[in-house]
This record gives structure tokens, C-alpha cells and sequence, in this order.
């Protein structure tokens, strides 16, 4: 093996929690490189959070336009040019670029872009995306690799070419009939999205409800939400067999408690969850072990089974949303400058960005209740936030979880805002704050999280 380059850090992986991380300790005058296989930034600016969220601002623009005459204003026919949709994403993408380019050049921190595999402890062979190989030491190491969605092993899938979220937020033209495998987060995200672009949409989940990390209640909500735009929802519906191709004539034939069926549409998306980056990149090699389902492991200070090497993000095992990324670097910063910061006792909250908004943070009903720990639930419908009699944003409800101590355990919120309400309810839940705190507070009129004072005063008592 020829001589490799000496870096104090080296970095494989520039997703959220890496870029930050290279950021700061080049800053601080380290020697650092980043390696990057594909993206700029990682996945979160080029291909999934931030793309996302704009093509779904996008289709809620096309909703409230034909919707309009309901709220007085009077619109002629409208269409939706998917060809401008993509390239307002991609504009969004670019400059997404030129931000974290810039960030390197400031920072002093090198981006190589290449694929990069360990060869020996705390060594990485790259291959360069322009040609050639470098070969990279670092005394100190971090993976942050990320993950990509999982193809299904249903006969034909693979043939069929389907999209993922990925290939979805590139079309330029809009399917005749989308069909979505999975009925988690990014499916009904996307069904909702194409729904409202024009699409006919048909989700078909295998299990018996949608977001089946979700109390039932939650998930019939849901569903009634996504019914009432004219989805159609599949439950207990199992692939058995793809036909045809993504983008032409595809067709899943399906069972179910009612027998066998086929649905045929345009095309294909797949959103069954995701499988981390880690094969075929070395980590044997560097002393990296992994779990049983291919994640890095690593201690509650996110340090692997290599001295000097550390993970972070998703192929971590870490939850998989950017700002728990974000947080991974925080421990780890603070960590190397001699804190002793865990990754244990983090309360970690997540939207769901259909419209309305699923958000979440602590326990829910379900949870509770296998972890045996008594809870009061109390629950009120959009439909009696004050704010809904002006915007007649009525779908959804409250929900909250209160300990017999009168701390909050778990709230959940489907309706408008509901990311921005809920980070009230988590800040009184990292202060500790007894429920009464919230059921007192002077809430401003007319706010979605007005709603907090009735949600928080059905409380049952002790």
C-alpha cells in the first residue's frame, strides 16, 4: 500500500451531521476532508427533506387554487405545469449547492467527490468521481453514509424500474395514476403531493393501517383525510407480483383477507423504509462492527467499536430525521471538547408534512401502554381551536399524554401548524413543566396554539 495522505480528521459522508462537524473543526483549525459520493450537502438539500417540502408547497399552492371560490375568490380552470414544479425545486437545489461550497471554502475543510472505502483502520481508497484514486489516513474518523430506500423482494419490482422518492421529485410530467407502495410518512406525502397536482393515486399498505408507528386514531384520521381528496387506500393489501414498467403500464397484483386483486396504473412508487449505506465500503476493514440490520454500531456517545472512529446520522441507527443529525454532531462536538454528552435521554419530535400535518413527540397511547405507564389522555378536534372558525382548517385533532406527577409525556397533532404547536408542547416538556403550566398560559388570540389552554383543561384528574 503506497503512502496515504495524513488528515487530523477524515470524514466519509457529508450529510447533515458530517458537513457540521467538518465545518467546525476545520474552523478550529484541524485538518479536515470530507468525502462525498453523489451529494453536495448529503440528501437532505439535493434529493429528500428540503426537495420534498417544496414540490408538497407546490401541490398545496395547486389545492388552494381550486379551492378558492370556496374563500370568495373566483378562479378560471386550473393545471398545473410540472415541468415549472421541477424546476423551482431544482433552482431551490442549486442554490442549496452554491451554499455548501461556499461553506467548505470558508471553513478550510476539503470536499473530495468519490466513493470512499476503508482499506485499513482509520484508512480510506477513493475513487474519484473525475478519475484516479487517493488514498486518506485520519487520526480521527467519522462515517456519516446515510441510508437509501428499501426495494421490496416482491417478483417483478425491480423489472418494473419503479421510482423512489428520488426519481418521483424529478418528473417533469404528471402520472395518470401513481401507485404508492407503503403507506409510511414519505408514501402518503408523495400520494397527497400528486394527488393535488392532478394524479389519480392508490397507496397500498400491507399492514392494517396507515403509519403503523401511529395510535389508530391517528391513522383513521389520516386516512379520511387522504380519502377525502379522492386517494384510494389499500390496507392488509400484500404485493405478490409487479408487471409491466414505471412509466408506461404497471400493474401489482395484490392479496388480501378479500382475496386476490390487480391494481394497474402509470407508474410505480416505492416507500417501504430504508436500508443503511453501510455494505460494500469496508468497515470490516477499519474494525467497524455492525448490528443485525446493517446499521454501525455505536455507544450512547456515538463511538464504534474502533478506537477513533465514530458514526452519526442514520447509518448510525440514529432516527432517521435531519435534525437528530444535527444533534449527533452537537454530542460529538461537545464530547471531543470534553463534555460527556449522550445520546440517551433526547426527546426527539417529527412532522409528518402532509396537509394537514402529522406531528409528534414523546409517547404515544400505544407506546404508553406497552411500556406500562399510566397515563390520562385528553383529546380535542381542530374543529374546536378558535382559529379553524376563520381558516376552516377543521381536519384533525389534539392529543396529549399526562403522567400521574402531571408532567407531559407524549403529544400528537394532526392539523394546520401543527410542527409549530408542537414545539411549544416539547419546550414545556424539556423544562419539566407540570401540564397546569399550559393550561393557565396566556396563549395569543387567534392561534393554532390557543388550542393548548381547552386540550390541556380536559386533562382528566388524578
Amino acid at each position: 500500500m503506497s503512502q496515504p495522505e495524513h488528515f487530523d480528521v477524515l470524514i466519509l459522508g457529508s450529510g447533515q451531521g458530517g458537513k457540521l462537524l467538518a465545518w467546525h473543526l476545520a474552523r478550529s483549525g484541524r485538518r479536515v476532508a470530507v468525502v462525498e459520493r453523489r451529494w453536495v450537502g448529503g440528501a437532505c438539500p439535493a434529493v429528500a427533506c428540503l426537495p420534498s417540502k417544496n414540490e408538497l408547497w407546490s401541490a398545496k399552492v395547486a389545492h388552494l387554487a381550486g379551492e378558492a371560490g370556496r374563500f370568495g375568490t373566483i378562479t378560471g380552470p386550473v393545471s398545473v405545469d410540472m415541468a415549472k414544479v421541477r424546476r423551482r425545486k431544482r433552482d431551490m437545489v442549486d442554490r442549496e449547492i452554491a451554499f455548501h461550497l461556499n461553506a467548505y471554502r470558508e471553513s478550510g475543510a476539503e470536499l473530495i467527490m468519490g466513493s470512499g472505502r476503508f482499506v485499513a483502520a482509520k484508512t480510506l481508497e477513493v475513487a474519484l468521481n473525475d478519475g484516479g484514486t487517493r488514498l486518506l489516513a485520519g487520526d480521527q474518523v467519522f462515517v456519516n453514509v446515510g441510508s437509501h430506500a428499501a426495494i421490496p423482494d416482491v417478483p417483478g419490482v425491480a423489472a418494473a424500474r419503479p421510482m423512489t422518492h428520488i426519481e418521483v421529485l424529478e418528473l417533469d410530467t404528471l402520472p395518470a395514476h401513481l401507485i404508492v407502495l407503503g403507506g409510511g410518512y414519505v408514501g402518503i406525502e408523495m400520494a397527497q403531493a400528486y394527488r393535488r397536482f392532478g394524479s389519480q393515486v392508490t397507496v397500498i399498505e400491507p399492514g392494517p393501517q396507515l403509519l403503523g408507528r401511529e395510535d389508530p386514531d391517528v391513522a383513521i384520521e389520516m386516512q379520511r383525510i387522504l380519502e377525502g381528496e379522492g386517494i384510494r387506500v389499500l390496507l392488509g393489501a400484500q404485493p405478490t407480483e409487479v408487471h409491466g414498467w414505471s412509466g408506461q403500464e404497471v400493474g401489482v397484483t395484490l392479496r388480501s383477507a378479500a382475496g386476490e386483486q390487480r391494481v394497474d396504473g402509470s407508474d410505480l412508487l416505492v416507500a417501504v423504509g430504508r436500508i443503511p449505506n453501510t455494505a460494500g465500503i469496508g468497515l470490516g476493514q477499519a474494525g467497524v462492527e455492525l448490528d443485525g440490520r446493517g446499521f454501525i454500531r455505536v455507544n450512547d456517545r456515538l463511538q464504534t467499536t474502533a478506537a477513533g472512529v465514530w458514526a452519526l446520522g442514520e447509518c448510525a441507527g440514529s432516527p432517521q430525521f435531519t435534525h437528530v443529525s444535527v444533534d449527533d454532531f452537537r454530542i460529538i462536538r461537545d464530547n471531543l471538547a470534553g463534555g460527556a454528552r449522550s445520546t440517551g435521554d433526547r426527546l426527539i419530535p417529527y412532522v409528518a408534512f402532509t396537509d394537514p400535518p402529522l406531528a409528534r413527540v414523546g409517547l404515544s397511547e400505544g407506546e404508553a401502554k406497552r411500556q406500562g405507564i399510566a397515563a390520562r389522555v385528553a383529546r380535542l378536534p381542530m374543529a374546536a381551536v378558535l382559529r379553524t372558525a376563520a381558516t376552516d382548517e377543521t381536519q384533525g385533532f389534539l392529543k396529549v399524554l399526562v403522567g400521574d406527577d402531571d408532567r407531559i409525556l407524549g403529544f400528537t397533532m394532526i392539523g394546520a401548524e401543527a410542527g409549530e404547536v408542537m414545539a411549544a408542547v416539547q419546550t414545556a416538556m424539556l423544562a419539566g413543566l407540570p401540564f397546569p403550566k399550559l393550561r393557565d398560559a396566556v396563549i395569543t388570540h387567534l392561534t393554532f396554539a390557543e388550542g393548548l389552554g381547552p386540550l390541556f383543561g380536559a386533562i382528566p384528574a388524578r
